[in-house]
């Protein structure tokens, strides 16, 4: 997540390239798009966001580029299209994979020429619009099987960006669910909701289809139906409730004794060095024995990094990052 959000501070910042974001529903391709927006030069233009899979396609084409009065029965007036109306701004395409042959067509002239011609117009029109797509579908995949235009693709994949999915980001549960506790209990006079340490661990290994968005949601029916208690495992709906978990140390905050107390009972302190005609080697040992404490610490918090760090008195990044310089079997 941090090299996506170096990548989007790039692409951001460069302001005219096509971007393609892919990843399955729910990974938030639309916050992806929102943020290179607002981080641009064209942040003072509009956002004009379009699911091509929700609008139905002989609506589709009029919605885009727009149409000239007398254009079709019922075309009493000329309408701008979404196209114009994100002139200077961003056009977010959602669900791109879906749009038929022929508005493809039409879009591809938009990326090649700068230009979009209206429904029943002669002539067409400039625009300057920078425009970022995003698809749950292998568009490669479509082009091989002739669903998507092969030249569409590569003018829309100048810079593909990859969401990905809940599942393979167990370590951000705890901080997704933190956010989103905070933003919906914001409102609310009552003490935080909060997880105990089964409930965290449950949800950290479940396999989450609808990604962020299913946490999300979830969180909000936790805040409403559990407000300023703390939820246990058995309290989660079902389908969120794992069987087989670790055992977790079940030490509340206010009963737990300092980390220095769980070391001397929990770990060993080393046996006395060999001291030779040159000393020994203070620093190796130091950190010999900090790997021990990490790793009895996360033994305890049955693989919770941010229950280890609180066992140990860091911070959840500081744990982190000594557990990657470490390169800590874990």
């Amino acid at each position: 997540m941090r090299e996506l959000f170096e990548l989007i501070a790039c692409v951001a910042e460069e302001g005219e390239s096509t971007v393609l974001v892919q990843g399955e529903s729910g990974t938030g391709k639309e916050l992806i798009a929102r943020a290179i927006h607002d981080g641009s030069p064209r942040k003072a233009g509009n956002f004009v966001p379009v699911n091509c899979a929700a609008i139905p396609d002989e609506l589709l084409e009029s919605e885009l580029f727009g149409y000239v009065k007398g254009a079709f029965t019922g075309a009493q007036q000329s309408k701008i299209g979404r196209v114009q109306f994100a002139d200077g701004g961003t056009l977010f395409l959602d669900e791109i994979g879906d749009m038929k042959p022929s508005l493809q067509a039409k879009l591809l002239r938009v990326l090649q020429e700068r230009e979009v011609e209206q429904v029943g117009a002669v002539r067409p029109m400039k625009v300057d619009v920078r425009v970022i797509a995003a698809t749950h579908q292998n568009l490669e995949a479509l082009v091989a099987e002739g669903r998507f235009r092969e030249d569409l693709y590569y003018r829309l994949a100048v810079i593909p960006l990859q969401a990905p999915p809940l599942r393979d980001r167990g370590e951000d549960i705890p901080l997704l669910i933190d956010c989103f506790i905070e933003q919906f209990s914001r409102r609310k006079s009552d003490n935080p909701t909060a997880l105990d340490p089964h409930a965290m661990q449950s949800l950290q290994v479940y396999p989450w289809p609808g990604n962020v968005r299913e946490l999300e949601n979830l969180v909000q029916r936790l805040v409403i139906l559990h407000r300023g208690k703390k939820v246990t495992l058995k309290e989660l709906p079902e389908k969120y409730r794992s069987q087989d978990l670790p055992p977790i140390a079940s030490i509340e905050p206010e009963t737990a004794v300092p980390v220095a107390e769980h070391a001397a009972s929990a770990v060993a302190p080393p046996p006395d060095p060999a001291w030779g005609a040159d000393g020994l080697d203070f620093n190796g040992l130091i950190s010999e024995f900090e790997d021990r404490l990490i790793l009895q610490a996360m033994t305890r918090a049955g693989g919770n990094k941010k229950e280890a760090a609180r066992l140990l008195n860091l911070k959840r990044t500081t744990l982190i990052e000594k557990i990657k310089k470490k390169n800590l079997p874990l």
